[in-house]
């Protein structure tokens, strides 16, 4: 008898991988446990919704009771799980013990704000991670019922993409963060910079090189002081400096856990025996890779897996395309420091090329026009994990 799985997290991890082991184990018993409200949407659209003025409800595209029907799952909405009895095969939800056959952590991960939040303020301060997160920060928007002045702190993918979306429809948006130039962690700095000049075309205002010292309330508005002196004010503040892998519920029981997530082999399984982990909290082989194909490759090798056809799984040279309308970035950057960044091309349009001691390619980035070789230098790009 198939044992039944039970997965926490209903984010793209835990719901693709319900999908692929549907399509190899129809009848499975499948329990899928979520804080949120379980709606199916795609996460990567939250950074796009507010140029097309798109209300949460918009974004999804099924409330939980469809998802339970049409997958057929068992689905818990707002429902945490406080502690795993991985000898007993248990879950702690209050005093609820509740038996599981086979675990899946999906537990994704979380903003972590580098400063702390006055109370003056929280109600102003926000971080975009799910759609929940996204219904609250749109709700304050809508609230002010003008165009409003953000501030978000953080440069990386998820503060170029929101300041980009947010431009858009209209906001005035005013960029912090301490490094040099925008996706520090995606392009080496020339393409960093040429991004940069694209969003103060827009008007998008940068301040690089700073620190958020201190945030305070004043009025209406959110006061945010830099380590420069300058002094900023926003109707909003969006935090988007990074997310820490939600590990805490593995770690609680042994599972071998470290900054980048939740220890597992190639087969997504991790140090304690019948619990996997999958998506933005797994560290595969000493990964963590999060972004929508790796994801979607472990939902599909992890299935294969709990279906009885034990597979490990493989990231091949998937470049990460950042949603900057501004100024078209894609980027595929190396698992370890190149040697050097070879930079070609003019203006915006621009190409870098990472290269080992040996001068091969191990990862690329590129802007403007030259984003059209995106396919050239993947087939010729080492694969993530291979």
């Amino acid at each position: 008898m198939t044992a039944p799985l039970t997965i926490i997290g209903s984010g793209m991890a835990g719901l693709g991988l319900v999908r692929q082991v549907r399509a190899l184990q129809p009848e499975r018993p499948i329990t899928l446990i979520t804080a949120d409200g379980g709606e199916d949407y795609s996460k990567p659209l939250l950074s796009t919704g507010f140029a097309k003025r798109l209300p949460p409800e918009r974004l999804a595209a099924r409330d939980a009771l469809e998802v339970a029907e049409t997958l057929r799952v068992v689905m818990r909405t707002h429902t945490r799980v406080d502690g795993i009895d991985p000898v007993a095969r248990t879950l702690a939800i209050g005093a609820e013990r509740l038996p599981y056959g086979e675990l899946v952590l999906a537990t994704g991960a979380v903003p972590e704000p580098p400063f702390a939040i006055p109370e003056a303020v929280a109600d102003r301060v926000h971080t975009i991670n799910d759609l929940d997160d996204y219904r609250t920060f749109h709700g304050a928007l809508a609230a002010l019922g003008r165009p409003a002045r953000v501030a978000i702190v953080g440069i990386g993918l998820v503060g170029c993409e929101f300041a980009n979306d947010l431009a858009a429809g209209g906001h005035r948006v005013e960029l912090v963060a301490p490094e040099a130039a925008p996706l520090p962690r995606l392009l080496p700095e020339p393409l960093g910079r040429a991004l940069g000049e694209a969003f103060v075309e827009a008007g998008i205002r940068l301040h690089t090189g700073r620190l958020v010292q201190e945030l305070a309330a004043i009025g209406s508005r959110v006061g945010l002081a830099l380590d420069d002196g300058t002094a900023l004010e926003a109707d909003l503040v969006l935090v988007a400096t990074g997310l820490r892998p939600r590990s805490q519920l593995a770690a609680a029981v042994g599972v071998a856990v470290g900054p980048a997530g939740i220890h597992t082999d190639r087969h997504l399984a991790t140090s304690v025996p019948g619990i996997h982990a999958l998506g933005d909290v797994a560290c595969v082989d000493g990964l963590n890779a999060m972004y929508v194909q790796p994801l979607q490759a472990g939902a599909k090798a992890l299935a294969r897996t709990l279906a009885g056809t034990s597979t490990p799984v493989s990231y091949g040279p998937w470049p990460v395309l950042v949603k900057t309308p501004l100024l078209p970035v894609v980027s595929l950057p190396p698992t370890s420091p190149p040697d050097r960044w070879r930079i070609e091309g003019e203006g915006r349009d621009l190409s870098a090329l990472a290269e080992d001691q040996d001068g091969r390619l191990i990862g690329f980035a590129l802007t403007g026009a030259c984003v059209r070789r995106k396919v050239e230098l993947a087939r010729a790009a080492p694969p993530l994990l291979g």
